[in-house]
């Protein structure tokens, strides 16, 4: 439970990600101590069309210099055709039996995450998601039919799954995280039950998914198994700390701004401010026009505080047609 020391892991590499795991690594370092940061590093290797690894020297330095340890680990299944992948086998580098918290780097922790009482032996995953699988075809299965297909396909008991506060053929009654966080007492053991349910899957779709993609969404479509077959669920964790007060996972910088509470841009200027670390995140355009060059703040004020969008997809569509919209 709480108290317990634990690492913290990220995926970092050429491009987006080495930008946002900079600002992870100083929002991290800034808040919390008694934890290990573990930027996994894919190598390169056949499955990459080219060298994935953060060759930025001035990057390596910055996110040495705020506790980050680089973790290499092989894509030996996934790579360039499926970078989600990387938090799979990722996880499968991490020291055995020491309790992990895996974050995608588009996060900023914004107070002690030691504090978040985490019960390690019971993993969960972040309830900020949308309805974003299964896509539901007039003439096809249903959701229900849809997750048992795959919960019986893996021995796992689906009807205690069932959020029953949701009524029959909504989303929200069935297990459905992002994967934008989750944790456990082992990342091997973690990872190989990951690793496995994902490649049975992908590889042999059980008839029920012939009308669903799973690109992007196979990590989210195997991730509740998987909690589910280690003692996990959606209630393991207080509400409100991780995607709440201690950790913010925004997606993109336009989002953000335009949606976040004031504190959480205030965190991102502030650790954004130096000459060393700005001289470095100028370098990804959208952090340049949308922190650097005050369009961040324009497209809040497109929205009413008052009277938000209720879903992502407001957001994107507004800040898409207002020209703000960067990835």
């Amino acid at each position: 439970m709480s108290g317990q020391a634990f690492n913290v892991m990220i995926v970092g590499q050429a491009g987006r990600l080495q930008y946002e795991a900079v600002l992870f690594a100083m929002s991290l370092a800034l808040t919390t101590t008694n934890v290990r940061l573990f930027v996994a590093e894919p190598q390169q290797g056949d499955l990459w069309d080219s060298d994935p690894r953060i060759k930025d020297p001035e990057i390596r330095s910055i996110l040495e210099d705020h506790g980050a340890t680089f973790l290499p680990f092989e894509n030996r299944h996934f790579g360039q055709s499926y970078p989600y992948g990387n938090k799979i086998e990722a996880l499968l580098a991490l020291p055995e039996a020491e309790p992990f918290v895996f974050f995608d780097t588009d996060t900023l922790v914004l107070s002690d995450l030691c504090a978040v009482p985490f019960d390690f032996a019971r993993p969960t995953a972040s309830l900020r998601r949308e309805g974003t699988w299964p896509r539901i075809e007039l003439y096809g299965p249903g959701y229900h039919d849809t997750w048992a297909a795959l919960y019986h396909r893996f021995g796992l008991d689906f009807q205690s799954s069932l959020d029953p506060r949701w009524p029959d053929e909504y989303w929200q009654r069935y297990l459905y995280f992002n994967a934008g966080f989750f944790f456990y007492h082992c990342p091997r053991r973690f990872g190989q039950r990951f690793l496995d349910y994902a490649l049975s899957i992908r590889d042999d779709p059980p008839p029920e998914l012939v009308c669903q993609s799973l690109d992007p969404w196979l990590d989210q479509v195997a991730l509740p198994l998987v909690i589910q077959s280690l003692g996990g669920g959606r209630d393991t964790l207080p509400g409100g700390a991780l995607d709440g007060s201690v950790t913010c996972h925004y997606r993109t910088f336009p989002l953000l701004y335009a949606r976040e509470d004031e504190s959480v841009i205030r965190m991102l200027e502030n650790i954004a401010a130096p000459n060393r670390i700005k001289r470095v995140l100028k370098q990804h355009e959208p952090l340049l026009r949308t922190l650097y060059q005050g369009r961040g703040w324009k497209a809040r004020a497109l929205f009413d505080r008052d009277a938000l969008p209720r879903g992502e997809q407001g957001f994107r569509n507004r800040l898409k047609r207002e020209g703000f919209w960067m990835r």
